[in-house]
């Protein structure tokens, strides 16, 4: 079993509607995402008013309404909600990105794994300079990933560079070459050493806590813009990066709005204060978008939307079975995404869209008899359970609302109970936590071993607090695995496994549907993808 996370951000499992915690993914990518807030205070800016500086409407500014507020400590080592990541992507570059159709190089020019696949070269880029004039170097490269390695800078990539066998080493071969050497082969290195964020040796190298300084309110980075006003629930503003080295970007100014009402964000985009925002299938169907000049780019992040059951709160197997055979994770699907189009429905921890994914599990499908024949072996004859979800994320708000109905049929009483998302997040991660059961979301890596903090026994994001050797042992040995066909029989396995425990129960896997002014083209050389929307905002240009 990997180590646990010493400290986690609001991960972009919890309560993401996203949103999620981690992408960090085991992890990568970590995607906490929640849909609102993530801590930061102060009010959320009104639709129409005007940001310092910047008046939103000009054609040098593009303004992406988002439903939470970054926070003023976004850095590359402990930020891993999805609004924080989002900022990071604009600011910092990665050395490439690993995505379900390849990798994209940023800093690296290629990355080669050596015959015994232990140690991966990465060749980096020579014409790459921070926004302050300084060269970028192999030095920040293995002065951000021994950062990440430290247990005590709560990296959220920790869990994928140290392992029980040992830390990946990473070496500075020359200015321009780095060596990435594994305690042990894992199939998955490539993809373990993508998404992480290099940040300037220069600037940090003095920094005793990466989650605050003051540093962070002045970024120094090698991406598409350069951070140049944050307002604490109101907005984050950007300035492009004329030397970018992908070229400098075609827009001036990328603006993202704090808008955390849902009704206030639909009427921004549509009376054109604001240019792009992320709406459920319900609220685009109730806009004339043609009307207010508006294009829906729907797209797939992998995202899974969950069930969790805390297994020391709900100790009995047969218990938990009885709850999920009484769910109708279809009828509420069709319920909240309209039509089948807009959501796929995942039978296992893995995204259906996963080369690893299985249907070879116990689906649990509503099957109300067979509910009552577990609650009577439960021994439980009237259960009266707790379910919390975050009260402003109208998807788990529904959700809850159709889950305490369907179970309400075979006999057990579910308390709904909506808080604030961030403080579901800290809760799930207590054994002794209040709550029987909870939502939450995730968006994960490609790689099923990037899934392991979420489900091996004690990891950092394994809410449901069970301990399972036979799990552990299973992601060790997919893991180890190279052999493709070898692998999956082990994935297959691993899926079969989780699900016996009756303590998952993926709900849904549903698009994102973006919506985006007329006057904003280029979204496909941009390239939508998980959790930062665009994967190179340098692209996006502006009629």
């Amino acid at each position: 079993m990997k180590k646990s996370l010493k400290k986690i951000g609001l991960a972009l499992m919890t309560s993401m509607l996203v949103l999620g915690a981690l992408t960090a993914c085991g992890g990568k990518d970590p995607g906490a995402e929640n849909n609102t807030s993530s801590g930061a205070a102060g009010e959320t800016t009104k639709a129409g008013e005007s940001l310092t500086g910047t008046k939103t409407g000009e054609d040098s500014t593009f303004t992406y309404a988002i439903a939470g507020d970054p926070g003023a400590n976004v850095n590359v080592i402990t930020t891993s909600d999805r609004f924080g990541l989002m900022t990071i992507k604009m600011i910092y570059s990665p050395l490439y990105m690993y995505n379900a159709d390849g990798i994209n190089y940023f800093l690296a020019k290629s990355v080669e794994p050596s015959e015994d696949k232990l140690t991966y070269t990465v060749h980096l880029r020579d014409d790459v300079k921070w926004s302050d004039g300084e060269k970028f170097t192999a030095d920040d490269v293995v002065f951000t990933f021994d950062a990440m390695e430290k247990e005590e800078n709560a990296g959220w990539a920790y869990s994928q560079l140290v392992y029980p066998e040992g830390s990946v080493k990473v070496a500075k071969v020359d200015d321009y070459t780095v060596t990435f050497t594994m305690p042990v082969v894992n199939a998955a290195a490539e993809e373990m050493i993508s998404q992480i964020f290099i940040m300037p040796k220069h600037v940090y190298e003095n920094v005793t806590s990466f989650e605050n300084n003051e540093v962070n309110s002045k970024p120094v980075g090698t991406g598409p813009y350069v951070m140049s006003e944050y307002s604490a629930g109101s907005y984050v503003k950007f300035t492009k990066n004329e030397n970018y080295f992908l070229g400098a970007p075609a827009i001036d100014n990328i603006v993202y709005r704090i808008i955390e009402n849902e009704n206030t964000a639909k009427t921004a985009i549509q009376s054109g204060e604001v240019d792009a925002w992320i709406g459920t299938p319900t609220q685009v169907e109730q806009m004339d978008l043609k009307s207010n000049n508006l294009t829906v780019h729907p797209y797939q992040e992998g995202r899974v939307g969950y069930l969790m059951m805390n297994s020391k709160r709900m100790t009995d197997e047969n218990l938990r079975k009885a709850v999920l055979y009484a769910i109708d994770k279809k009828a509420i699907a069709d319920a909240i995404f309209l039509d089948a189009a807009n959501y796929d429905l995942p039978w296992s921890f893995m995204p259906p869209n996963s080369e690893f994914f299985t249907e070879d599990v116990e689906k649990y499908g509503q099957d109300l008899e067979k509910s009552k024949e577990f609650l009577a072996a439960s021994g439980n004859k009237a259960p009266e359970l707790t379910l919390a979800y975050s009260a402003t994320d109208s998807i788990q708000s529904t959700t809850a609302i159709l889950v305490q109905e369907q179970l309400q049929k075979v006999g057990i009483k579910v308390n709904l109970t909506g808080v604030d998302s961030t403080a579901l997040s800290q809760q799930m991660k207590k054994e002794d936590n209040a709550y029987d059961m909870y939502f939450g979301g995730y968006i994960m890596g490609i790689d099923p071993d990037t899934f392991t903090s979420l489900f091996e026994s004690g990891s950092g994001f394994n809410y449901m607090h069970y301990n399972y050797p036979e799990i552990d042992e299973l992601f060790s040995q997919g893991r180890k695995e190279t052999d493709k066909a070898k692998r999956k029989e082990i994935y297959t396995k691993l899926q079969q496994k989780i699900q016996d425990t009756a303590c998952f129960y993926p709900l849904y896997s549903n698009k994102r549907l973006l919506v985006v002014s007329d006057r904003v083209t280029g979204i496909e050389d941009a390239k939508l993808v998980p959790v930062y929307t665009f994967e190179d905002t340098s692209k996006l240009k502006l009629k």
